[in-house]
C-alpha cells in the first residue's frame, strides 16, 4: 500500500493501519520506534505493485537492529531482482494482530464499470473461488448481502465456536469503495488484501491500486 491509496481510503473512513514512508536506515529506524514494535517492512516502487514475488516484504521486525539489516537486505534483493526499477524507499507499518482476512476487490468492465469483489481471504478465494460481486453504486443492504451469501459466511457469525466478526465494519468498507470509485473512475483495479476484521472493527492492511 503506498501513500496515494492510504489517503484515499482514508478520505472515504476505510481504516488503515498506521504506517510511514522513509528512504534510509536511519530514518526506518525512528519510523519503527513511532509506530511501535513489531513492524513490517514493505518496498516503495511504482515498478513494483507484487511486492512478496521480489522480497519486497519483511513482517515481525521486533528492534532497531532488525529493522536496519531488514532495510539493507531488501534494497539488495528487490535491486537485484528488478534492475533499473524506480525505488521511492520502503513503508514502515504497524503489525496487525491476528484476525480474520477477508478480501475486497474492485475492477473496471468495460461494459458494467466498476465491480465489487468480497470473499474470505487465503485458500478460500484462490482455491475455493467463495466470493461474491456487485456493481457500483453498492449501498448497505447490497454490501450486506454480499457478505451473507457466499458460501463461508457462517464463519463471519461464529460457527463452530469461533467468535464472530463484525459485519458492519465490513459493510462500512465495501460501501466506502463503491464511493471512492464513483469519484475516480480513472480506478482500473483495486484491491483490499487483506482486510483483517475483528469483533469489533476491520482494518486495511495492505492494497493495491491500478490507475487508467
Amino acid at each position: 500500500m503506498d501513500m496515494e491509496i492510504w489517503d484515499r481510503l482514508k478520505d472515504e473512513n476505510i481504516p488503515v493501519l498506521p504506517m510511514r514512508q522513509v528512504s534510509t536506515a536511519a530514518e526506518a529506524v525512528e519510523a519503527a520506534k513511532a509506530l511501535g514494535y513489531p513492524v513490517v517492512m514493505k518496498i516503495l516502487s511504482p515498478d513494483i505493485s507484487h511486492k512478496s514475488d521480489v522480497g519486497g516484504v519483511v513482517l515481525d521486525l521486533g528492534s532497531d537492529g532488525e529493522v536496519k539489516e531488514a532495510y539493507h537486505k531488501m534494497m539488495e534483493r528487490v535491486t537485484s531482482q528488478v534492475p533499473g526499477a524506480s525505488i521511492q524507499g520502503v513503508m514502515l507499518q504497524k503489525m496487525a494482530r491476528s484476525g480474520l482476512e477477508v478480501i475486497i476487490g474492485a475492477k473496471k468492465d468495460p461494459q458494467f464499470g466498476h465491480v465489487i469483489m468480497f470473499g474470505l481471504g487465503g485458500i478460500f478465494v484462490e482455491i475455493c473461488k467463495d466470493v461474491s460481486f456487485r456493481v457500483t453504486p453498492v449501498n448497505r443492504e447490497m454490501a450486506q448481502q454480499m457478505i451473507l451469501e457466499i458460501k463461508g459466511s457462517p464463519i463471519l457469525g461464529g460457527a463452530r465456536g469461533r467468535t464472530a466478526v463484525d459485519i458492519e465494519a465490513m459493510i462500512d468498507v465495501i460501501t466506502g469503495l463503491s464511493r471512492l470509485l464513483e469519484k475516480h473512475p480513472e480506478i482500473v483495479e483495486l484491491d483490499i488484501n487483506p482486510l483483517v476484521v475483528y469483533p469489533k472493527e476491520a482494518i486495511a492492511v495492505d492494497a493495491r491500486m491500478l490507475v487508467d
